[in-house]
């Protein structure tokens, strides 16, 4: 269903996106701290576990919960893009996902997602008041709920300007799924976002005590 030269294509900017998130600084902090080491592959095998469990009618239409976001917050943007990519290749090591469909998971359900859930943090952290409740509630449910609709309406344009679908199909089979995905993806994220701030806030690289917390 993808074409070499798309999948070259995919390549491409998966390349150009991992390129510009790698920091010398940051990996080396990396490769220095095994806790931070432990809660990068823990978020991998999370992915994975996620991405593994999923529904779908039509080969490429699959439903499933994302978990970027909170990945993201806790990770931020580089490790994130990281952990997913790690999850991905672990997902195509036990054929769940194939070489073929690899680069566009990569690029679809993965990279710009991520990149879009940290661009609402920042925009957040930016443009609105620096409070405990904006952090859980915009930066982590909403954008949850944002994003799963993000990813299906990516998606669905990716297969219907290639051609694999008419938007009959994807109207009726994949597209309103939005409906019924948004509600989980936010409850997930935005619970496993509150848990962490409430009881271990040192791990969630987003959140700042001094802007959130203190008066």
């Amino acid at each position: 269903m993808i074409s070499i030269e798309l999948q070259a294509i995919a390549w491409l900017v998966i390349g150009c996106i991992f390129w510009s998130s790698v920091n010398k600084s940051h990996y080396q902090h990396l490769i220095t701290t095994p806790a931070r080491q432990t809660g990068l592959f823990v978020c991998a095998l999370a992915f994975a576990l996620l991405w593994r469990i999923k529904a779908g009618i039509l080969p490429g239409l699959e439903l499933h919960i994302l978990g970027v976001t909170a990945i993201t917050l806790i990770l931020g943007w580089r490790f994130a893009l990281l952990s997913a990519t790690l999850a991905s290749l672990l997902l195509t090591a036990f054929n769940q996902i194939s070489i073929a469909q690899l680069p566009i998971h990569l690029l679809l359900t993965a990279y710009l997602p991520i990149l879009v859930s940290y661009g609402v943090f920042i925009l957040c952290y930016n443009l609105l008041p620096r409070h405990f409740f904006i952090y859980i509630f915009v930066c982590t449910f909403i954008c949850a709920a944002f994003i799963a609709c993000f990813k299906i309406i990516t998606i669905s344009l990716f297969y219907y300007l290639t051609g694999n679908y008419n938007w009959f199909e994807l109207s009726e089979n994949y597209l309103y799924l939005c409906v019924i995905i948004c509600f989980p993806e936010a409850m997930l994220n935005g619970m496993a976002i509150t848990l962490l701030i409430t009881y271990r806030p040192h791990w969630v690289t987003t959140f700042y005590d001094k802007d959130y917390l203190d008066p």
